[in-house]
């Protein structure tokens, strides 16, 4: 049986294939064409119109190359998903400093693009516990990018950029130590300024009540029903919930006030129902449920699901058929300053009356170009996901654009991985062209990749 120097070696050769096979193929795309990761899962929602695009394969740059528990760090592959990072770092009582919500996010997809989670407002986003990036530019060229050399614009630049400054190949994260369970408190409020204020307070001071928080988020059923969960590490549990078959996490909240999961349980505790959109297919009806396979239960199944809707227009059709109104997707992930958030809720539910509400808060350190929040400034996200008729008159974006003004008048910030609707000077000016475009022209010169208005707004 090889050691684990020799497995080490093994996996770095592998990677060391698979980094120049796709530079070769890189470089053999035909001109003109638009390069694409071809990737067998996405958690995008930007759904494009066809058009010519050449398709680079990811299928050997998925695998956690090693994770060393005495540094507390992972190798990883750009197109690992966390799913598979996460199983390989529990073992050793590791977990990556932020495990976004759904199993199939990769986590070159959460450095470059979006990724949070109930660790964020003491770990901030994914990209601050990145350590080394090893990236495919779209000039061509392989480059390691770190703080502390000459790629540090870059390495700088890349959160945020979806893409559009090149592809991450490896990248070495830190990782934290975990304990075997989660003890979790649901604690209700009937008022969103008060449930705030709490929010401040427990992400301030790290507790509630004399209990130290190590995991914080929330959820809005509406303008009197909102909870803060605060999740703490355990070594024991007096029992545990599984929410991986007939019963559904988010429905849990407003029943009990006390919960325990095993730590892979509260990871995943999200991705079985995406949330709550399974409901939008059928998947929380007791009988559909019970004959639903367990395996099956995924965020990535329903991803699936809405894509195959999309193409054919399934649902459309029945709608017209039923002469219902024209539905909107309003599917988004928007961060507000807490002390703004009762006010963003307020809109959101009069304009948007969207319900449930997943609310995150997260703290980072600045610094990052082109993620523009304050530093160590508190936020919250507020993740939607779903459709709302549009009012008679009304064209598709109509409240995609209320939803995007309504951030920036409260000083907010918006994620770029669903559909967005800014004119190009608002989006330069909110997205720092400024950073933005410096390092666009030195990594990608020709301008082989699309910029991030191209690809992010105009859908391309």
């Amino acid at each position: 049986m090889p050691d684990k120097s020799s497995a080490i070696t093994a996996q770095m050769s592998a990677h060391a294939q698979a980094v120049a096979q796709i530079k070769e193929s890189y470089a053999a795309l035909p001109g003109g064409a638009v390069p694409r990761l071809a990737k067998p899962t996405t958690n995008l929602f930007r759904f494009r119109a066809p058009s010519r695009s050449a398709r680079l394969s990811a299928k050997d740059l998925d695998q956690v190359i090693a994770v060393d528990p005495e540094n507390l760090t992972a190798e990883v592959q750009g197109m690992t998903t966390y799913e598979r990072l996460v199983d390989a770092t529990l073992p050793y009582g590791l977990m990556p400093y932020v495990v976004p919500q759904l199993k199939t996010i990769t986590l070159g997809g959460a450095v470059t693009g979006l990724g949070i989670e109930s660790t964020s407002f003491r770990n901030g986003l994914p990209h601050e516990s990145v350590e080394e990036l090893e990236i495919l530019t779209g000039d061509g060229r392989i480059l390691v990018a770190r703080d502390d050399n000459e790629h540090r614009e870059l390495f700088r630049a890349f959160p945020n950029s979806y893409g559009t400054l090149g592809y991450a190949l490896r990248i070495r994260i830190k990782l934290e130590r975990v304990k075997p369970y989660v003890r979790l408190t649901h604690v209700r409020f009937t008022d969103a300024d008060k449930c705030m204020l709490a929010m401040a307070e427990i992400c301030e001071t790290g507790e509630y009540e004399g209990e130290r928080a190590d995991f914080v988020d929330g959820t809005f059923f509406g303008p009197d029903e909102l909870y803060i969960t605060l999740g703490q590490y355990s070594d024991r549990a007096p029992y545990l919930s599984d929410y991986t078959g007939m019963r559904i996490y988010y429905k849990s909240i407003r029943g009990r006030q006390r919960d325990w999961l095993t730590i892979r349980d509260y990871l995943w505790r999200w991705d079985t129902d995406w949330f709550w959109c399974s409901r939008a297919f059928g998947a929380q009806q007791p009988l559909v449920r019970s004959i639903w396979p367990r395996r099956l239960l995924r965020s990535d199944v329903y991803r699936k699901i809405v894509g195959l809707d999309r193409r054919f227009g399934v649902i459309a059709r029945i709608d017209r058929w039923r002469d219902n109104p024209i539905q909107e997707s309003v599917i988004q992930d928007v961060e507000v300053p807490v002390e703004r958030g009762a006010d963003f809720l307020d809109f959101f539910h009069g304009s948007i009356g969207m319900t449930p509400v997943w609310m995150c808060p997260l703290r980072t350190s600045g610094d990052w170009p082109l993620y523009p929040l304050g530093r160590r400034r508190l936020y919250v996200n507020f993740g939607f996901w779903g459709t709302v008729p549009l009012p008679r008159g009304q064209y598709d974006g109509y409240h995609n654009r209320l939803i995007e003004k309504a951030v920036t008048k409260l000083h907010g910030h918006k994620s770029l991985y669903s559909t967005s609707y800014y004119e190009k000077e608002d989006f330069w000016r909110l997205y720092n062209g400024d950073a933005y475009w410096p390092v666009k022209r030195s990594y990608d010169p020709h301008g082989r990749l699309l910029d991030l208005y191209e690809k992010c707004v105009r859908g391309r």
